[in-house]
């Protein structure tokens, strides 16, 4: 298979995937979750229209113990509310003989419906690709959550003045909480990768700069860096593996790159 090829999953694939991935009817019909396997996922960042770096997170389903460290240096990072987290776990114990765990963050869409959908542009892209947040300009339509096909979005019905249960012990917040009545989500902590590049630092290598759930990972089966640097870690990562993105037949070109147990 040439580098630029990609190769659909079997239909028996695509079944055994779902259940590999322990998704409850609930959670399939959150996620509608369908995937496409890359052989070489470089080509999507070469031809992507955003120049500079495209900033991307790798995700191993094979070293991946679930202990969710990810989900809670989050949620101490960011300083969501408890039930408002922005990455999420779902286990599966019987498909493939071991556990096996997938999270997910938001995927960072190239051509993002919540980005199309918004009214008044508080979702935008950034100049590199990531997808934003303004909270100022947010009027709480939440079309962008209708939008969303990973389901990656939350809304503040309330102000959060509850004590951050994940805080210090997996982190301390760096960002301020969000207002009431306006949509959240994951950033990729922009705000580590901003503050890290006018610093010198480069995401995926130097920790400052790089998003805490990968941190904090003990078996760094979370990575994230540059695909058009051949030797970030996320470039590393994804050789000689194949690579699967969530719903990939909607083409919206999602950041976030799962690596199947082999």
């Amino acid at each position: 298979m040439s580098q630029t090829e990609l190769r659909r999953l079997s239909r028996r694939e695509f079944v055994k995937l779902l259940g590999g991935l322990g998704l409850g009817m609930a959670a399939m019909e959150l996620l509608q979750m369908q995937f496409l396997a890359h052989d070489a996922p470089t080509v999507q960042a070469a031809e992507s229209e955003v120049k500079g770096p495209y900033w991307a997170m790798v995700i191993d389903l094979e070293t991946c113990i679930g202990c969710q460290r990810c989900v809670y240096a989050c949620q101490a990072t960011n300083d969501t509310a408890t039930d408002h987290r922005w990455n999420i776990l779902i286990q599966d114990d019987t498909t493939f003989g071991q556990p096996v765990f997938i999270t997910r963050p938001c995927m960072h869409c190239e051509h993002a419906p919540c980005v199309e959908v918004c009214p008044v542009k508080a979702t935008y892209h950034r100049p590199d690709g990531l997808v934003e947040m303004n909270y100022d300009r947010c009027i709480g339509c939440r079309y962008c959550m209708v939008a969303c096909p990973y389901g990656v979005r939350v809304f503040n019905w309330e102000y959060n003045d509850q004590e951050n249960p994940q805080a210090p012990t997996w982190g301390r917040p760096e960002v301020p909480r969000r207002p009431r009545g306006v949509v959240e989500k994951c950033t990729f902590c922009t705000h580590r990768i901003d503050a890290g590049l006018e610093r010198g630092l480069v995401p995926g290598y130097d920790r400052a700069a790089t998003p805490a759930c990968v941190n904090i990972c003990p078996t760094s089966a979370r990575v994230f860096g540059d695909l058009r640097d051949e030797n970030s870690p996320a470039s590393q990562k994804l050789k000689g593996r194949q690579a699967i993105v969530l719903r990939a037949n909607l083409g919206t070109k999602p950041r976030v790159f799962y690596l199947l147990p082999r």
